[in-house]
C-alpha cells in the first residue's frame, strides 16, 4: 500500500502523520475520525496505526508477520507492551491500531551512549539499568507464554521514566497459538545480527570477549554478556528474571574465569563443540511460563533484630527444603531496617557500617545452606513500613516465593493487629510461606532435663 496522506480515514481512524516507512510496514499516528455530528471521540492515550506493505514486490513474510502480530498483540497485557485498540483484516484493509508510546528506541540510546555516559563515568551503571529493564520486559512476555524472537535495538522503546516497551511482534511465537511462520515459511526470518544463539553455527562458536575489544569493560559485565550468549541454552540464565537480578546487583555477581578472559575460545574447544553439535537433534523447548516455575527466584525475609536461634534455624531449614526441590533456583536474602538505624552521627552506626553488619549476618546465616547449584544475593532495605518494603521488592524482582517467619503473637492478637507476615501474605504477588519457630535438634535432648 502506498503512503497515506494526513486526513485519510480508515474504519473510523484518521491518519495524522507518517512515523516510519519501513520494508515491512508503514506506521502512522492516528486519532478517532470526526463523527457525523462533527464531534471527535477522545482517546485515553495517543494511538498509532501499523499497515503492512503488500505491493507486488513485497515478500509473503509481510503478510504472515501481520497475521502473527494480529493474533498475539491483543492477547498481551502489562506495561511492557503497547495497548491494543483495533485491527482490520486482510479481506479489506489490514491494519493494527495500538498505543503510541512516547520515548526513544534503544538504537537511538546506543547512538548517544558514548557521548553522554562515558563523559560522566556512568557507562557501566547505564548499561546495567537498561539491561535490567529489558530483561524485566522479556520476562513479562515469557510469563504470558510468548517469545518475542526479534529483540533488537530498533524494537525496544525506552520511556522517559526509563521503563522499556517491546515493539513489533510479527515474528513472535505464542505457545497456545498456531506458529504461522513455521507453517508458512521455510526460511529464517529476522535480523541476522540479532537472532538468538541457536542458529546452527552458534552451537559451537563463541563471540569475541568484550574485554578483548575494550579492556575497560568490567569483569562482571563480561560475565553477564558471555553467559547470555553461551552456545548451550542450559548454561545461560534460566530466565530473564535471573538476568535482571544480576544486572540490578552487579557487585554481587559471581565472576568466573569467563568474566576475566581476554582471549577468545581456541580452535580445539570449538572443534569439540562442533562434534557435539553434529550429533544434536531438535528438542522442543518447555513452555516459557513452566520454565519460570521450575527455576524461580526465592526470597527469604530475615528479621534484623531480636532474632532467636529457633527462628534462624527454622528459616534455614525451610529455605534448604525449598531450594532442594528446585535445582537452579536463585535465592535473595532480604532484611529491612529502619531509617533511624542509619541516621546516627556515630561512625559505628553510619549507613555503610550498618549495612555491612547486616550483610555479614545474612552471609553467616546462609553458610548452613546447600548452595552448590544456586546463586544467592544479599540485600539490606531501609523502610519504616517493613511489609510494604518486602512486597515491593518481591514485585520489582519477579520473586516467585517468599519465605518468612510467622508472627509470634497469638491468634487473638492477630484479629486486632495486622502483623508484618499477615500484611505480606495479603499483598504479595506470589506464594508466601510462613514458618513457625522450631527448636534446633541439639536442644531436643535437654527439654526434659530438670
Amino acid at each position: 500500500m502506498k503512503l497515506l496522506n494526513p486526513g485519510h480515514v480508515i474504519d473510523g481512524f484518521e491518519i495524522q502523520a507518517c512515523l516510519h516507512a519501513g520494508g515491512m510496514a508503514h506506521i502512522y499516528t492516528v486519532q478517532y475520525a470526526l463523527s457525523e455530528d462533527g464531534t471527535r471521540r477522545d482517546s485515553e492515550f495517543p494511538m498509532a496505526m501499523k499497515i503492512p506493505r503488500m505491493t507486488a514486490g513485497d515478500g509473503a513474510e509481510n503478510i504472515v508477520s501481520f497475521e502473527v502480530e494480529h493474533q498475539i498483540l491483543p492477547a498481551l497485557s502489562g506495561v511492557h507492551v503497547p495497548r491494543f485498540v483495533a485491527a482490520g483484516d486482510l479481506s479489506r484493509t489490514p491494519y493494527l491500531v495500538m498505543e503510541y508510546v512516547q520515548g526513544s528506541t534503544l538504537e537511538t540510546w546506543c547512538e548517544n551512549f558514548h557521548k553522554e555516559t562515558f563523559q560522566a563515568g556512568l557507562h557501566d551503571i547505564a548499561i546495567a539499568r537498561v539491561g535490567a529493564e529489558l530483561a524485566h520486559a522479556a520476562h513479562s512476555l515469557h510469563k504470558q507464554n510468548v517469545c518475542h524472537l526479534d529483540l533488537k535495538p530498533a524494537n525496544v522503546l525506552i520511556r522517559p521514566n526509563g521503563k522499556v516497551v517491546l515493539l513489533d511482534f510479527g515474528l513472535s511465537c505464542h505457545a497456545h497459538y498456531p506458529d504461522l511462520l513455521a507453517e508458512e515459511m521455510r526460511k529464517a526470518v529476522g535480523s541476522p545480527a540479532w537472532i538468538a544463539p541457536d542458529m546452527r553455527q552458534r552451537l559451537w562458536m563463541d563471540p569475541v570477549p568484550p574485554r578483548k575489544r575494550n579492556p575497560k569493560v568490567p569483569a562482571w559485565l563480561q560475565e553477564v554478556i558471555l553467559k547470555c550468549l553461551h552456545p548451550e541454552a542450559a548454561k545461560r540464565y534460566p530466565s530473564a528474571a535471573h538476568l535482571a537480578m544480576d544486572l540490578g546487583n552487579p557487585d554481587q555477581i559471581r565472576i568466573t574465569e569467563r568474566g576475566q578472559q581476554i582471549k577468545g575460545t581456541g580452535f580445539k574447544e570449538h572443534f569439540k563443540r562442533w562434534l557435539k553439535a553434529a550429533g544434536m537433534h531438535y528438542q522442543p523447548s518447555p513452555l516459557p511460563s513452566q520454565q519460570i516455575k521450575e527455576v524461580p527466584i526465592l526470597m527469604v525475609a530475615l528479621p534484623h533484630a531480636d532474632v532467636s536461634d529457633a527462628t534462624w534455624y527454622s528459616l534455614r531449614e525451610a529455605v534448604d527444603r525449598s531450594l532442594g526441590i528446585r535445582p537452579g533456583a536463585r535465592l535473595a536474602c532480604v532484611t529491612v531496617i529502619s531509617p533511624n538505624d542509619t541516621s546516627s552521627t556515630d561512625a559505628s552506626k553510619s549507613e555503610s557500617s550498618v549495612h555491612r553488619m547486616h550483610l555479614t549476618r545474612m552471609q553467616q546465616w546462609s553458610q548452613g545452606l546447600d548452595l552448590q547449584d544456586h546463586q544467592v544475593s544479599f540485600h539490606v532495605l531501609e523502610a519504616s513500613d517493613v511489609a510494604h518494603a518486602l512486597v515491593t521488592y518481591a514485585e520489582s524482582n519477579e520473586v516467585s516465593m517468599i519465605i518468612m517467619g510467622a508472627a509470634t503473637h497469638g491468634l487473638q492478637m492477630q484479629r486486632f493487629v495486622a502483623t508484618v507476615p499477615i500484611k505480606v501474605a495479603m499483598n504479595a504477588p506470589c506464594t508466601v510461606i510462613l514458618v513457625k519457630q522450631d527448636v534446633p535438634f541439639e536442644f531436643l535432648g535437654t527439654l526434659n532435663d530438670p
